[in-house]
C-alpha cells in the first residue's frame, strides 16, 4: 500500500507544509502521482495515513506553544469564573477568539465532510487550487503594501488579544479555504489576518495557535479509524507519524523567527510555479 520510504517522504511533506503557506493536502494528492507511486489517494487506508500524520503535527503544534495554551486555558476558567470576558485579560480574549475562529471551519468540516474528500482523487483539481492559493498570497502582500497598517503593540498577544470578534470569525473563515486540497490554511489565515492590520509575526502567531485546535480535533475525531486500520498499514502509518512531526517541530521553528522579518512572496511563486508544473505533469 505505502512503502516505508513513501511514508517518510509523506511525512516530512505533510509536517512541513502543513504549517508553511504552500498547502499540506494539496502536496499529498500531488506528490503520488508524479513521483509514479501507484497510492490509491480516496482510499481508506491512505486517508487513515493523513489523519496520523496531522495528529503528530498538532501534537507539535502544541508542545511548541505550550506554555502559551497554558495561559490561554488559564485565561478561559478566568472568563468563567468571572462570568465575562475583561477586556484587560489578554489571555482570556485571546482565548474565545481562538475559539470564536475555530467555529466556521469545524462546522464546515463536519457539514461537507464526504463531498471534501472526493477532490483527493482530483490531483489536477489540487493543482489549479495550488495556483490560486499562490495568487491568493501575492494578494494578501499585495492589500498589506497599499493598506495603512495599525499601530502595533510591543506585545504581540496584547495585540492579538485586542481583535474584535469579527476578525476573529473573518480569519476563521479564511481557514475554511484550507478544506480544499491545494489551499493552505496557514496562508489563508495569514492573508486575512495581515489585511486586518496584523504584522506578518502577529498574524503567523495567531494563524499557528488557530490551527491547532481545528487539527487536533479533526485528528481526534478520526483516531476510531488508526485503530480499526488494516495491519499492513499500521507501520507506515507509524513511520508517517514520526516522520511528520520532525517535520512539524523544524518548520513552526524556522516559521516564527522568519515572518519576524519576511513575506508571503516566495511562497506564491512556488506556489504558482509547482501547480503549474504539476498540472503540466498530469496533463501530458
Amino acid at each position: 500500500m505505502i512503502s516505508y520510504i513513501q511514508a517518510i517522504l509523506l511525512g516530512l511533506a505533510q509536517g512541513v507544509t502543513e504549517l508553511f503557506p504552500i498547502s499540506s493536502l494539496g502536496h499529498s494528492v500531488l506528490l503520488p502521482p508524479i513521483l509514479g507511486w501507484h497510492i490509491n489517494e480516496s482510499s481508506p487506508y491512505f486517508l487513515t495515513f493523513l489523519v496520523a500524520t496531522h495528529l503528530a503535527t498538532a501534537l507539535v503544534l502544541l508542545g511548541f506553544f505550550f506554555k502559551d495554551w497554558v495561559l490561554i486555558v488559564k485565561g478561559l476558567f478566568r472568563s468563567f469564573k468571572v462570568r465575562t470576558v475583561q477586556e484587560d485579560d489578554t489571555y482570556a480574549r485571546l482565548g474565545w477568539l481562538l475559539v470564536v475562529g475555530t467555529i466556521p471551519a469545524g462546522i464546515l468540516g463536519v457539514l461537507f465532510q464526504q463531498k471534501l474528500q472526493l477532490l483527493f482523487a482530483s490531483p489536477k483539481i489540487v493543482a489549479v487550487f495550488l495556483v490560486l492559493n499562490g495568487f491568493m498570497l501575492y494578494f494578501a502582500e499585495w492589500l498589506k503594501k497599499d493598506k495603512k497598517e495599525e499601530g502595533s503593540s510591543t506585545n504581540v498577544d496584547e495585540k492579538l488579544g485586542k481583535l474584535s470578534w469579527a476578525s476573529s470569525v473573518k480569519i476563521g473563515l479564511a481557514q475554511c479555504l484550507a478544506l480544499l486540497p491545494g489551499f493552505s490554511r496557514t496562508g489563508a489565515t495569514l492573508g486575512e489576518g495581515l489585511f486586518l492590520g496584523l504584522s506578518h509575526e502577529e498574524a503567523a502567531r495567531f494563524s499557528f495557535l488557530l490551527a491547532t485546535p481545528i487539527i487536533l480535533g479533526a485528528a481526534v475525531l478520526k483516531l476510531p479509524e488508526l485503530v480499526g486500520a488494516n495491519s499492513s498499514i499500521i507501520v507506515p502509518t507509524i513511520i508517517g507519524f514520526i516522520s511528520a512531526g520532525i517535520g512539524a517541530y523544524f518548520s513552526v521553528r524556522f516559521l516564527t523567527k522568519y515572518f519576524q522579518t519576511k513575506s508571503l512572496r516566495p511562497f506564491a511563486a512556488y506556489c504558482v510555479a509547482i501547480g503549474i508544473v504539476g498540472l503540466l505533469f498530469l496533463t501530458f
